[in-house]
């Protein structure tokens, strides 16, 4: 049996054998912290449950009134009434097209985004649904410039990615309302790993926006025949496009060499035109 260590060794002399209510262990959590990173509580509860079936599986997320202890700047994209809606929904900034030129002439907050991009071993982008397919175009997007990117819609395929991440790596979580469990659970997992993690989604105070690095914020409302999900998909396309530009831009002669490349790989894959009917 391997022996304990000094911090474990006095931390387990503060906590008494007996039963603690709520108000008795909190404190006590926090006075046993030996630790210089943030530290983490696991809680267990009794349900009562039987979890192998699938209508008792007990699944949530909760965002913490106080955050991570993090200070973070929520960029939404829209415009006209949507810029409102977007700082009532807590956005920082808001702004819309000529958000692009700022971004370009480097604009300091997304700029700390596309920096982390630009030095990332890997990166690793989840989404289901809609934004699934977005996803898929970051990473085409990021691919052909020479990045090596990831995009998974699988919620099984994204944890076992997210598992195998380490500091120096990238992971962006895609969601339009923040509420997405499977792709909020690969992004937390990510994040454990030692990965650096943005999200693009409609809701900065989101629960996807909790276990994130970055947040990008787009703004588009969702109605009942699912419009909406072509004005969400449209919005996070713009931000990816933002983002693409950015990388590309600061790895210039990287990126170009790159297009040029892939550009012959599949130059050849295209049908010959058909020659023009002359006129009579």
């Amino acid at each position: 049996m391997s022996k304990a260590g000094k911090k474990f060794t006095a931390a387990k002399a503060e906590v008494g054998v007996r039963h603690y209510n709520l108000d008795e262990a909190v404190p006590l959590a926090q006075k046993i912290k030996f630790a210089k990173f943030d530290e983490t509580v696991e809680l267990a509860f009794r349900l009562g449950v039987d979890p192998k079936h699938a209508d008792q599986m007990v699944r949530g997320t909760v965002v913490l009134p106080h955050g991570l202890g993090k200070t973070k700047k929520v960029l939404a994209i829209a415009g006209g009434e949507k810029q409102k809606e977007a700082l009532e929904a807590g956005a920082d900034i808001v702004a819309g097209e000529e958000i692009v030129e700022r971004i370009q002439g480097g604009f300091m907050d997304f700029e700390a985004v596309v920096a982390t991009l630009v030095t990332a071993s890997r990166v690793d982008i989840y989404g289901v649904g809609a934004s699934g397919f977005v996803g898929a175009d970051l990473q085409q997007k990021l691919h052909r410039i020479g990045r090596i990117a990831f995009s998974f819609s699988d919620s099984h395929a994204a944890l076992a990615s997210a598992a195998l991440l380490k500091k120096g790596d990238v992971a962006i979580g895609i969601s339009h309302s923040g509420m997405t469990i499977d792709t909020i659970d690969a992004l937390s997992l990510a994040r454990s790993r030692g990965a650096i993690t943005v999200t693009i989604t409609n809701s900065p105070k989101s629960p996807i926006s909790a276990v994130a690095d970055h947040v990008l914020t787009t703004a588009a409302r969702e109605t009942t025949f699912r419009s909406g999900a072509t004005a969400s998909r449209l919005a996070q396309l713009t931000v990816v496009d933002c983002v693409f530009v950015g990388v590309a831009q600061r790895t210039y002669a990287e990126s170009m060499e790159a297009l040029r490349a892939t550009y012959e790989a599949v130059q050849n894959r295209r049908t010959a035109s058909r020659p023009r009917r002359s006129s009579r």
